[in-house]
């Protein structure tokens, strides 16, 4: 703690005496300085402690404007030497102390005015070591606070989560080390950290500069005042650059800056950490998912229970998310499903696959959230089935996903293919280029002549190649209707007994548009 005048007069090993009764005795100490001039001003900072064993207050204009000089440029207080000069302190000299607040300490013949010198050198030596170590602790709390504490117990649905140190534990301990708050704040302007919570709200007022500290092309910093506090802003690395602020009601010392780039360094170090620990879980995720799919009953089952929990009992449905799915935002998934999402998932080629139960309530909404929430990203969900049965699963869902793809879809579910018909499968615009492509011939014969080939094949094909029945529905002779088939046939060059042929007809008459 910095030294003060209290603490100077209750060293009994130096027998000060407060000579005012008045005096603020807790004003801390820069320094001891001694002097006889008559102005020493011009040599002092301020907060000093002056000594002097009379000659100065009485020499030139005299006790009173010597006392003003001293107090207006902010000392901490005067010693006065008593034994040698004067045998105690001139009354002119406490009266002009008194009248502008300034501490008089008398200092006796027998303490040299090197020992107060000493004893404030020993006191800042003293606090430089508690400073010190006090850094010294608090680096070490950072880097403990930065470190995974290990696996917790499994959650809902044989789900694990990891219970690690990160980020957000880092910038409590550096909040509470420096008695203030901090906060990361991303590219997305969003705040992605805060200590205590309340501080996220900070970030708004300091928009501006945090995004020229974060889009800066070096690694600039900036300290900005508030009001009579600090504030301080340090570009970090984490998954994509980001700043962090911190932030108190009084300035911070050298020390403490020093403290917070040893912050920024084990945030980044700490997540280039995480960040391989990442991608070898992922590797691991995506090897037992591929064995699950192409080789059940081969062990994987086991590796999959010991690690992240097992799988459920009942029926399981398969998610898998593609459309704008790059390898950051498939990251940015598969950490969302993490923190929000019960079952499996991993990576599987270029996408990602989840796996969730069937029976258990909004366990399948819990999965599609994340990915709803990212643009441009689709999911395909499959039909119920058995934890054995995840190949199958996975190809239901593909399926789906490829729908939801071309329909523009954020989501489409296997089950709902069957429901929508066939022409639910394939994209509007791509059904209706085949349907002109297929009954072109028709329609120009039609447009030019008047001619009903499309209706009459229509018609036809309804009452399966029958003609009387087919003829009575369009109210002509059937020999007509045989005509117009006929003619149907030779424009679209097509034998029209074939089944399939009957089919594309069929599927091109009945699209919508």
């Amino acid at each position: 703690m910095p030294l003060t005048l209290r603490d100077l007069c209750e060293d009994r090993s130096l027998g000060l005496r407060a000579a005012c009764r008045s005096a603020d005795l807790d004003r801390t100490l820069e320094w001891v300085h001694a002097s006889e001039l008559d102005d020493p001003t011009p040599y002092l900072d301020g907060g000093e402690l002056l000594l002097t064993i009379g000659l100065g207050p009485h020499s030139g204009t005299g006790p009173r404007e010597y006392v003003a000089r001293l107090a207006a440029h902010g000392l901490a207080g005067l010693g006065f030497g008593t034994g040698l000069g004067y045998d105690e302190i001139p009354a002119a000299v406490v009266e002009a102390c008194e009248r502008e607040g300034l501490p008089l300490l008398e200092v006796p013949e027998r303490t040299p005015f090197l020992a107060l010198t000493k004893a404030l050198a020993a006191a800042h030596a003293a606090d430089r070591h508690a400073e010190v170590m006090r850094t010294e602790e608090a680096r070490r709390a950072l880097t403990a606070a930065a470190l995974p504490d290990g696996i917790s117990a499994a959650g809902p649905a044989g789900a694990t989560r990891r219970d690690t140190g990160g980020p957000a534990k880092v910038l409590a301990t550096l909040a509470e080390r420096l008695g203030g708050w901090a906060l990361i704040s991303d590219g997305d302007d969003r705040v992605r950290h805060a200590a205590p919570r309340s501080a996220a709200r900070r970030a708004a007022g300091l928009a501006e500069e945090i995004a020229k500290v974060r889009d800066h092309p070096g690694r600039s910093s900036a300290s900005v005042a508030d009001g009579a506090g600090q504030v301080v802003l340090q570009p970090v690395r984490l998954l994509a650059p980001a700043v962090l602020v911190v932030g108190r009601d009084r300035p911070f010392t050298p020390v403490e800056h020093q403290l917070i780039g040893f912050a920024v360094s084990v945030l980044s170090l700490a997540h280039a950490r995480s960040a391989a620990v990442g991608r070898a879980e992922r590797r691991l995720r995506t090897a037992v998912l591929r064995t699950l799919v192409t080789a059940p009953d081969c062990g994987a089952e086991q590796v999959l229970a010991d690690t992240w929990g097992a799988l459920p009992r009942g029926p399981v449905v398969v998610v898998a998310f593609g459309g704008r799915l790059s390898g950051a935002r498939r990251a940015a998934l598969l950490d969302a499903l993490d923190r929000a999402a019960p079952g499996f998932h991993a990576e599987l080629d270029d996408r990602v696959v989840a796996v969730a139960s069937d029976e258990a309530p909004g366990a399948v909404d819990a999965v599609l959230a994340p990915a709803a929430r990212m643009r441009d990203v689709r999911a395909g969900v499959s039909g119920p089935v058995a934890p054995t049965e995840l190949g199958r699963a996975l190809h239901e869902a593909t399926r789906a996903l490829d729908t939801a793809d071309r329909h523009d879809r954020a989501a489409v579910r296997f089950p709902d293919l069957a429901a929508g018909g066939l022409t639910a499968l394939v994209a509007p615009a791509e059904a209706a280029a085949f349907a002109e492509s297929v009954l072109a011939p028709l329609l120009r014969h039609d447009a030019e002549r008047r001619g009903d080939l499309v209706d009459s094949l229509r018609e036809w094909l309804a009452h399966h190649g029958q003609w009387d029945p087919a003829a009575a529905r369009l109210g002509v002779h059937r020999h007509t209707l045989r005509a117009r088939i006929a003619k149907a046939a030779a424009l679209l060059g097509r034998d029209l007994d074939s089944p399939g042929a009957r089919a594309e007809l069929w599927f091109a008459l009945h699209l919508p548009g």
